[in-house]
């Protein structure tokens, strides 16, 4: 998988999770608090103790070569959360500070290396992964995505019987449980491997006490899960695209599998976020000459920044792969030819008119999409009437689209009212169904130099 003695990124450990709940128990064993004796070789090879809730700590030995795992705990997954927080703590760039620093194996993860190699040379291979054993991790992969898909079946059943429990209920009895009652159904779902459903099923208990007009908008956010469960129970019958799109929508793991394509892409915007124990960066990215926007996401575990950064305004001459699904956006960064470059360039601008058309274009493909991006054009941040919030008006008046809480809440708001100083701007933000969030500007239409409000 890579070659030897080369420390790993996050992502690429991350990437190696059989599931969503082994990459967050992963995530929590990457720091140094329950990890002694850990060491790696440039042989390929990283090895440590990790305490557990018995008297002796697990023995945990990965060979990157292959790469192969041996951890003594009773966990059947492969790798197992120990190994995964082993990587993590090996990894760049924290791992070269002596925290897994190179030395000696001690005889216990010796006598498992020495006897892997043997095993591969009797083969006639090199430290790669045997014929067989690579069929065995095909069978072994599949039989986990039957019951992972088993799980997600269950999972989606039991919340259509929650949502038909609420409905016949009626939305009072909602506002009367609070967040109980979707924080139990929540955990029911990330149980059910379904983290995606998990999510929005949280989001619900937010929304009785969200102000007027709230059984609407609990009404609405109900028939789109609804919606979800029901394509994932008949996907059978869904054309792949689409059935690609459910499959994200859930949470289920997949990867980039579209054609790279080479371009020169603007870096638009990039931002972080908290989920958990995990940092998410996302990164928005427009193709000069395919015209293509993309989003790249780059995960930090344990409190550590997420391996991928690229700076606003610049361009990079690079490959890029994009993953499965009906109008998904969502791709992976491929080979870079040459570093980031600042660039005068920026994406074609659209009124809010079409801004939001497209939007609407886009919810025909994926009906669960939050937001759209889009660069605005001569526009100008009005605060509203009465109330907080905030709006962009274009410049003759005529249309205007309110800001999203999380905008007016975040420092960015301010300093795009500093930079246009009632006068239009070019922005570039995620415009959904609750309200436009502008992540970068452009002062006047002359100017070169892009703005990051994130």
């Amino acid at each position: 998988m890579n070659q030897q003695g080369v420390r790993w990124t996050a992502d690429q450990v991350l990437a190696l999770a059989p599931d969503v709940a082994s990459r967050k128990a992963g995530s929590k064993l990457g720091a140094a608090g329950p990890w002694s004796e850990t060491g790696s070789s440039s042989e390929g090879a990283v090895w440590g103790l990790c305490k557990g809730s018995g008297s002796k700590p697990y023995q945990t030995v990965v060979d990157t070569t292959g790469p192969a795992y041996k951890c003594s705990c009773p966990s059947r997954k492969f790798p197992c959360k120990h190994a995964l927080g082993l990587l993590l703590l090996w990894a760049e760039p924290d791992g070269a500070d002596g925290t897994v620093p190179d030395t000696r194996p001690p005889e216990w993860a010796e006598q498992w290396l020495a006897d892997r190699r043997k095993r591969t040379a009797a083969t006639g291979g090199d430290q790669s992964t045997p014929a067989t054993a690579k069929a065995g991790d095909a069978e072994a992969a599949r039989r986990r995505a039957e019951r992972r898909a088993e799980r997600a079946t269950a999972g989606a059943t039991e919340l259509e019987q929650r949502l038909t429990d609420l409905l016949r209920g009626g939305l009072a009895d909602a506002e009367q449980a609070g967040y109980g009652l979707w924080e139990e159904t929540a955990r029911r779902m990330v149980d059910a491997q379904v983290p995606g459903l998990a999510s929005r099923v949280q989001e619900l208990g937010a929304i009785p006490s969200s102000g007027a007009g709230w059984p609407v908008r609990l009404l609405e956010e109900c028939a789109l899960l609804h919606l979800l469960d029901q394509a994932w129970l008949r996907r059978e019958q869904l054309p792949e695209p689409l059935a690609a799109t459910v499959r994200a929508r859930l949470g289920l793991p997949t990867s980039a599998d579209g054609p790279p394509v080479r371009d020169q892409w603007l870096v638009l915007a990039q931002y972080d976020s908290a989920e958990g124990k995990l940092t998410t960066r996302r990164i928005w990215l427009h193709g000069v000459a395919s015209g293509r926007t993309a989003l790249l996401l780059s995960f930090g575990a344990a409190g550590r920044a997420p391996e991928l950064a690229l700076p606003v305004g610049f361009s990079l001459d690079a490959e890029v792969s994009s993953f499965p699904g009906t109008g998904q956006l969502r791709a992976a960064l491929g080979e870079r030819f040459a570093a980031p470059e600042p660039t005068p360039l920026r994406p074609e601008a659209v009124n809010i008119a079409d801004a939001t058309a497209a939007y609407g274009i886009a919810l025909r493909d994926d009906p669960w999409l939050d937001s759209w991006p889009v660069t605005l054009r001569e526009v100008v941040p009005v605060q509203e009437d009465e109330g907080d919030g905030w709006q962009l008006a274009d410049a003759d008046g005529k249309f205007a689209l309110p800001l999203s809480d999380r905008a007016v809440t975040r420092p960015g708001l301010w300093k795009l009212v500093a930079i246009s100083g009632g006068a239009p701007v070019t922005v570039f933000g995620e415009c959904g169904h609750n309200g436009f969030t502008p992540l970068t500007a452009w002062p006047t239409e002359e100017a070169t130099e892009a703005i990051s409000l994130s």
